[in-house]
């Protein structure tokens, strides 16, 4: 039986693999994708060109660096398949929720592209490192992260020697993260990717344009914002900061309720919304919502929320509560296939390595997604090489 069901994980893999095999046209660079996923996918516990060739038995990382850094072969077209893989297996066009934030890789180095020192939501503090913004979608069904890309400091933009030292071309401007969050945000909708809402840290819901091109599209948001975000209220005869206008709502206002489970339960706070744009549009709401700590009432976040008339303040704190999905990727892909663990300083081997990470994270969840249907729970598969 057991051998079955392995059986059965391989055949999976090699399902999932044939879906972007073509995009490789030459036998050597297919191969050398399949090792390489094969590696990200194993046991092995620092998943770089040295460690990931000692897994498939070569003598040295020349392979895959080719892999990375000279085969020819399109990594936005393999994103692309990996959000199409994601959407088929977790997809809702519902329930569905696209979700922005950034995370760190942090660098000893100065010549890896985008390297800097900034600040790290990885190391809470600002250190030499390089910064990602992604895209993640998440459902009932399962979570994964589907589009990706590096943050170039204006240091690196405004210095075309160095950016063509590390592959950057002369076409690349420089762009805030918030930027790159809506142009992933357009290539999923122009993708058609299904889903219901977007949500996302206050790097990017405090970005009057993100919040704007959403509302252009009809596209309902509960995106994190900073205590002194402006807003426009009728209680104070114009605009005011997030926490003033919370802070006048009664103690009646605000609900205890549960914004999904976590690791040790429900994720309980309170809840509380203040009516914005008071010259709304037909059939659309707007939100200043507020989450209290139970236990600190001086421990708020805000969120501003567009939503469907009549969206119940429960369905909000649910979008707002759902961050944690790309969290939880963040965390999957760092300690399972190995999103944090290359050594490659090219701007296009960069792109390549977390693209083919992210093809390893999307294969884990389309197994849990497929288990989570009443398929045999998947046991420890070993995905390394005979």
């Amino acid at each position: 039986m057991a051998e079955e069901i392995v059986d059965g994980w391989s055949d999976a893999f090699d399902d999932f693999v044939a879906r972007f095999a073509g995009r490789f046209g030459r036998v050597e660079s297919r191969r050398r994708m399949v090792s390489y996923l094969r590696g990200l996918l194993s046991e092995t516990e620092r998943k770089n060109g040295w460690t990931l060739a000692e897994a498939a038995g070569d003598d040295g990382p020349q392979g895959m660096q080719r892999l990375l850094n000279h085969y020819l072969w399109d990594s936005g077209a393999l994103r692309d398949d990996v959000c199409d893989a994601v959407v088929e297996h977790i997809g809702d066009p519902e329930r569905g929720i696209l979700i922005l934030d950034e995370t760190g890789f942090l660098k000893k180095g100065v010549r890896s592209a985008g390297v800097a020192r900034q600040y790290s939501g990885t190391a809470g503090r600002i250190e030499n490192s390089q910064i990602g913004v992604f895209l993640a979608y998440g459902s009932d069904r399962g979570r994964a992260l589907i589009d990706r890309e590096l943050y170039l400091p204006k240091a690196w933009t405004s210095d075309p020697e160095r950016c063509r030292s590390a592959g950057i071309g002369d076409d690349v401007e420089f762009a805030t993260k918030p930027d790159l969050g809506l142009r992933m945000l357009k290539r999923a909708v122009e993708s058609g990717v299904p889903f219901g809402w977007v949500t996302g840290d206050a790097v990017y819901g405090q970005t009057g344009r993100i919040r704007l091109w959403l509302e252009e599209q009809d596209i309902a948001h509960v995106l994190a914002v900073p205590k002194s975000q402006m807003v426009i209220t009728m209680e104070f005869f114009g605009q005011a900061r997030a926490h003033q206008l919370i802070s006048q709502l009664p103690d009646d206002a605000w609900t205890r309720l549960s914004c999904g489970d976590g690791a040790h339960g429900p994720r309980e706070y309170g809840w509380a919304a203040a009516a914005i744009r008071p010259w709304r549009r037909a059939g659309w709401d707007h939100w200043l919502l507020a989450r209290r700590s139970l236990t600190d009432h001086t421990e708020i976040a805000y969120y501003i929320c567009f939503s469907p008339a009549g969206t119940p303040l429960e369905e909000l704190a649910r979008i707002a509560g759902t961050r944690w999905m790309v969290e939880e990727c963040f965390q999957t892909a760092k300690n399972e296939t190995g999103l944090d663990h290359y050594q490659v300083r090219g701007y296009t081997a960069w792109y390549r390595h977390i693209t083919l990470s992210m093809a390893a994270l999307a294969f884990l969840a389309i197994l849990r997604a497929t288990a989570k249907k009443g398929i045999r729970k998947p046991i420890a598969i070993d995905l390394s090489y005979p």
